[in-house]
């Protein structure tokens, strides 16, 4: 058995942190993500596209960050706060005006609308979930670039209690 002794965290300064990776694309609509020492991962586009649909579109990967991104803020910010969970299910999608992308410089290429549903499944109160969630929103660094870039974002949660 290790222990570790840690002095506290001084946050009066800007603690950060890096992370690398490195993308190949062979002049397909297909790259090849691989990030510092975790893995690997795929974007590319459906046939219809162009693409070989042999991963998600960049932009879903997007919004699958936004679920993953909101669950880890979650599980810290529940810890926490001594919130219990048995754990969260999340539905997302989003909306996009293709003529941006398509060189159309008076529309944005990006996210018009994202919407995101969460699924938690607590004994907690409706009142102490609310209150964890705006935490999670407050802190939560994919909500907020989505949010800062002008997305319409909307978040719904919903508390389900556990099965006996």
């Amino acid at each position: 058995m290790t222990t570790e002794v840690m002095d506290e965290q001084d946050f009066s300064q800007p603690i950060i942190r890096r992370r690398k990776m490195s993308a190949t694309n062979d002049a397909t609509m297909r790259t090849v993500i691989v990030v510092d020492g975790t893995g690997e991962f795929v974007t590319d586009e459906p046939e219809k596209s162009g693409g070989t649909n042999t991963g998600p579109t960049p932009l879903t990967t997007v919004v699958g960050s936004l679920c993953g991104c909101e669950a880890v803020t979650f599980h810290r910010t529940a810890g926490e706060m001594g919130f219990v969970y048995e754990g969260i299910t999340f539905d997302a999608d989003f909306t996009i005006d293709i003529r941006g992308r398509s060189g159309d410089r008076s529309v944005r290429p990006h996210f018009q609308t994202v919407r995101m549903e969460a699924t938690v499944t607590t004994a907690e109160s409706a009142e102490r979930l609310a209150a964890v969630v705006e935490e999670t929103e407050a802190r939560c660094p994919v909500f907020n670039l989505l949010k800062d870039a002008d997305v319409k974002v909307e978040t719904v949660w919903i508390r389900r209690a556990p099965t006996a």
